[in-house]
């Protein structure tokens, strides 16, 4: 076949070609492929013209096959065997998967559900190794290349190029004091301003919906420390009279352990609503439908 047939070439005639040449006959290959006879016998016509043969000539009470036509017979139906198989769906079981699953989130999200999750997977697909990757400024482009899978943010944090989300946790804002601490009074937007806060840094910036708020109330609160972890600022909290206000679910985990009390936030939004994120193009990527699922089951659960 010449280049500017190969150009030219309708893949929807290869089957019917080759259920012409398996059937040598028009009605019953227009059967097999959902034609009429008059669409077989138009699609006959174009490819004697598109092959520069006549394919199937009359014989006595019966169609037969040119020398070309008995040529492409065998070579065609193998050919269409290798297409379907090219093109089925390949049979996914998580538990013959043998790769690192790279998920970007923070400690507190790591704390609520990198453990049960691993458990998970464990259990059900021994084969994967699941790697946490820290949040940075570099995820976003880093999972558009596929070198992370699956991040976690905020509903509220607008999405990247090319991203997808799904729900994934509700959780709330709770302020952390460790226990006596000296707050009296009516806890006041005011009030809250006035005792030092450690401010968690993911990104290398200070920005925050709760600095909004007060500004927008005309309060500016002190800032005893930025930290990169929430890990650091409860720690930080722990031992002096600072507060930080975060995940109530991850701040409810160490209030025993470290001696914290939780507290209401003076806040019109207390809301944390956690999403799933990852790349639009990846969407049907079965292991990561697979993954999602998991953390779904895992957060119904209650992790």
């Amino acid at each position: 076949m010449q280049m500017k047939h190969l150009r030219a070439l309708d893949l929807n005639l290869l089957p019917v070609l080759e259920a012409l040449l398996r059937h040598r006959n028009v009605t019953r290959a227009g059967d097999e492929v959902g034609l009429s006879q008059p669409a077989m016998s138009r699609a006959l016509a174009r490819l004697r013209d598109m092959l520069g043969d006549p394919l199937l000539v009359r014989g006595p009470g019966t169609y037969l096959l040119s020398p070309r036509a008995d040529a492409l017979r065998q070579p065609l139906a193998a050919l269409l065997a290798q297409l379907q198989t090219m093109l089925a769906e390949p049979v996914f079981d998580p538990a013959g998967e043998d790769r690192v699953l790279r998920l970007a989130m923070t400690d507190a999200q790591a704390e609520l559900l990198l453990a049960p999750l691993v458990h998970r997977v464990a259990s059900e697909a021994p084969g994967i190794v699941l790697e946490w990757v820290p949040m940075s400024p570099t995820v976003p482009e880093r999972m558009r290349v596929g070198e992370i899978d699956l991040a976690f943010a905020l509903d509220t944090t607008p999405l990247p190029r090319g991203a997808l989300s799904a729900p994934l946790l509700d959780d709330r804002l709770a302020v952390v004091l460790r226990r006596g601490h000296p707050v009296v009074g009516d806890w006041s937007i005011a009030h809250y301003a006035t005792y030092p806060s450690v401010i968690i840094s993911l990104l290398g910036d200070r920005a925050s919906d709760i600095d909004a708020e007060l500004a927008a109330a005309g309060i500016t609160r002190k800032i005893a420390a930025i930290v990169p972890t929430f890990r650091a600022a409860v720690d930080i909290v722990a031992t002096t009279d600072s507060v930080t206000t975060i995940s109530r679910a991850y701040a409810t985990r160490l209030a025993a352990p470290l001696n914290l009390t939780l507290a209401e936030p003076p806040l019109r939004e207390t809301r944390l609503g956690i999403v799933m994120v990852w790349a639009d193009y990846r969407s049907n990527d079965r292991i990561l439908v697979w993954l999602r699922q998991k953390l779904r089951e895992l957060a119904q659960a209650g992790g």
